[in-house]
């Protein structure tokens, strides 16, 4: 499938993982999972899910219609679908640390082991730091060039990338005291940074 399908393809796969869904349903929570701000159409939802069944990672079973309304047809994912979604999910490297998949990653880490979690999150954040050294430049190089509206929107956009990064190191620290050893014999619990 075409890399710009991938966190669709991945969302599909995440979702059909906990329950069989009609099209219906997996549109609402591919929409709600995906974060687009804007509603999935089903000329994006359907193609994808149609590939999905050539490949043989789904399956379709349909449902009797109930009064004068079509029939409803129940997508499952397959054992080679369960599979993929897993390598997907292992296998995951810098396209992950993406915006747009990004969330995706993030809400299937239930299922996913620390070191894909660390990973990521550490890619992610890697990538914001970079992001964020290129607007703090172009924000003293436009400073006295802007006007103050144009200005705002550059704090803003320097404060978004400064309160992610802030929360990714949060969850990099909290994953890393998860998943150190023991200390005298019990696993350190999680705080919170600023617990004291």
């Amino acid at each position: 499938m075409a890399k710009r399908g991938g966190p669709l393809e991945l969302a599909v796969l995440g979702l059909l993982h906990e329950t069989p869904m009609h099209g219906y349903e997996l549109r609402k929570r591919v929409s709600a999972l995906l974060g687009w701000g804007r509603v999935l159409s089903y000329g994006s939802l359907y193609p994808c899910l149609k590939q999905m069944q050539r490949v043989g990672w789904l399956t379709e079973d349909s449902q009797p219609a109930v009064k004068a309304s079509r029939r409803k047809i129940v997508y499952k994912l397959t054992a080679e679908g369960k599979e993929r979604f897993e390598t997907m999910m292992s296998s995951a490297g810098p396209s992950a640390w993406d915006d747009d998949a990004f969330g995706v990653h993030f809400a299937f880490f239930g299922r996913t082991d620390a070191e894909t979690r660390m990973r990521i999150l550490e890619g992610r954040r890697t990538r914001l730091e970079e992001k964020l050294e290129r607007v703090r430049a172009s924000f003293a190089r436009t400073r006295e060039r802007v006007d103050a509206y144009t200005l705002e929107l550059q704090r803003h956009a320097q404060e978004s990338v400064e309160r992610e990064v802030s929360w990714l190191t949060d969850l990099i620290d909290d994953e890393r005291s998860r998943h150190s050893p023991t200390v005298r014999g019990r696993r350190r619990t999680p705080t919170k940074k600023n617990e004291k």
